[in-house]
């Protein structure tokens, strides 16, 4: 950052609307990727700095707003903004854990229409959990909402599951691609977007999942079963346990909603 600055400083003032520019994509890539907080310094350095051309100055602060919308939805140490089955999970040291033996549903108590989730997952041998979208807060959310699956595809146990049970995949209607998971013990990143009727799953930076909900499901679904909850507009983000170890941490959303 230090370097980029220096060389917009050190530009020639014919030159500096090409450099900012070269340096407000920079700052827009790392918010569209996971480093949105990363993208905020930068900005506020551009935006205060005498070298950039006041012409750049809206995109900047466009950006910035942006930038400023994504919101924690983890505290880092409490369930403070979670219900639901509250007890089999641990709140600390800026990670939910849902403990071997223990789980359940847990829903983040406000509700979201479009959005982007962002977070980060670990799995131990055989994990198995999922992601709750847009779902009531009771009932199985895989049919009355949707579930995006959370499971370690490199478990043996798992090998002969429906294409539609691996991870990234929406549960009994859509499958994820396979590939994009790191070792169990390593943290994934992984991007959620649910927008309108469609829903798009980014893992470690590749794209595993991307659907229109109403395509998939217009003939019926992969598991021959009733999805009610497909049609939903607005609910809940929720972490399913299974009671198998997963740790989540780095919980942010953006709501696209006004967006």
């Amino acid at each position: 950052m230090i370097l980029a600055m220096s060389g917009l400083k050190a530009s020639t003032p014919e030159n500096r609307g090409l450099y900012a520019d070269r340096l407000i994509k920079l700052a827009s890539r790392l918010e569209e990727t996971r480093y949105e907080s990363y993208a905020l310094n930068y900005l506020n350095a551009l935006l205060i700095s005498r070298h950039v051309p006041e012409n750049r100055k809206p995109v900047i602060r466009k950006l910035l707003d942006r930038c400023r919308e994504w919101t924690s939805i983890y505290d880092g140490n409490s369930s403070e903004g979670w219900i639901g089955d509250l007890s089999g999970y641990v709140f600390a040291e800026d990670e939910i854990q849902c403990l071997e033996g223990s789980g359940g549903e847990i829903y983040t108590a406000s509700e979201y229409s479009d959005f982007i989730l962002r977070f980060e997952f670990k799995l131990w041998p055989g994990s198995n959990s999922g992601l709750g979208l847009r779902t009531p807060s009771s009932g199985n959310a895989a049919y009355v909402g949707m579930e995006c699956q959370i499971i370690d595809n490199s478990s043996e146990k798992y090998a002969n599951l429906n294409p539609y049970q691996f991870h990234g995949s929406i549960y009994g209607v859509q499958p994820a691609l396979r590939g994009a998971q790191r070792p169990v013990g390593e943290w994934n990143f992984q991007e959620v977007r649910c927008q309108g009727r469609r829903v798009t799953v980014v893992l470690n930076g590749k794209t595993i999942l991307d659907i229109d909900i109403d395509a998939v499901s217009e003939n019926g679904t992969l598991d021959g079963k009733d999805h009610p909850g497909l049609k939903r507009t607005k609910g809940h983000i929720g972490f399913l346990g299974h009671d198998d170890p997963v740790a989540f941490r780095n919980l942010r959303v953006l709501d696209l909603t006004s967006n």
